[in-house]
C-alpha cells in the first residue's frame, strides 16, 4: 500500500481555483481577488490533510504518538507493570501486548505475549517423575513441579533509540526484564509457579 501523499499549499490553491464555475466574473488569473482568497484558504486545506495523515498513523497503536495515551487508556495502561519510564516503543509494545492477549494457557500464547513486548523467550514445563515414564539420568521432580514452569529469556533485552520511532528525551538503549517478569506473572494460571532464568 503507497503512503498517503500531502499535498502542497499550492496544489491546494490550483484545486480551489478549478472547483470556481466558470464565466468572465470567476477570473483565475494569479493576481484576481478569488486566487488571493484561494491563497489564504489554501493554508488550512493543507494543514486539515496533514492532520489526517496523522490521524492515519496514530489509528494503529504500534504506530501511534499522538494518540497513544488514548490507546493507553483504552487497555488499561499505564499500570504497574509498565516501568518506571517506558520509552516511545515500549509504551506501543505494552498497548499492542494488551490488545492481543486475549488470553491462554499455552505455551504458543505466553509467547507471543513476551513477543509483543519485544521479549524473545522460551519456555520450559516440568513434570513428576512416574514410574514408567522416568530414565536414568532425568531429573527427579517431585509433585510440587507438576505445576511449575520455566521462562527462559536474555540476560539483557535492549530496546534502542530509533529514528522515527522514539522521542526527544528519551535514553539511546534502555533494558531491563521487570516488564516480562510482571506481565507473565499477571497473565499466568493461578494454581502455577513461575520461574525466570536468564542467560540461559
Amino acid at each position: 500500500m503507497a503512503a498517503y501523499q500531502v499535498r502542497s499549499v499550492a496544489a491546494y490553491v490550483a484545486v480551489l481555483l478549478s472547483l470556481l464555475p466558470r464565466g468572465r466574473i470567476w477570473p483565475r488569473d494569479p493576481g484576481s481577488t478569488l486566487a488571493t482568497v484561494a491563497r489564504g484558504l489554501a493554508p488550512t486545506a493543507q494543514r486539515l490533510d496533514e492532520r489526517g495523515a496523522a490521524l492515519l498513523v496514530d489509528a494503529f497503536p504500534k504506530s501511534a504518538v499522538e494518540l497513544l495515551p488514548e490507546w493507553e487508556r483504552t487497555v488499561g495502561l499505564p499500570d504497574p507493570c509498565s516501568g518506571l519510564a517506558p520509552t516511545l516503543q515500549q509504551r506501543q509494545a505494552q498497548v499492542v501486548a494488551r490488545l492481543i492477549a486475549v488470553g491462554g494457557q499455552s505455551i504458543p500464547y505466553f509467547v507471543s505475549v513476551a513477543a509483543a513486548l519485544g521479549y524473545e523467550i522460551e519456555i520450559e514445563e516440568f513434570a513428576p517423575a512416574r514410574a514408567g515414564a522416568f530414565s536414568a539420568g532425568d531429573p527427579l521432580y517431585g509433585e510440587a513441579w507438576a505445576h511449575a514452569w520455566r521462562v527462559h529469556a536474555p540476560g539483557a533485552t535492549v530496546t534502542y533509540f530509533v529514528a522515527g520511532g522514539s522521542s526527544a528525551g528519551e535514553p539511546l538503549a534502555a533494558w531491563g526484564n521487570e516488564v516480562l517478569e510482571c506481565v507473565l506473572s499477571r497473565i499466568k494460571p493461578a494454581h502455577t509457579n513461575l520461574i525466570f532464568a536468564y542467560g540461559s
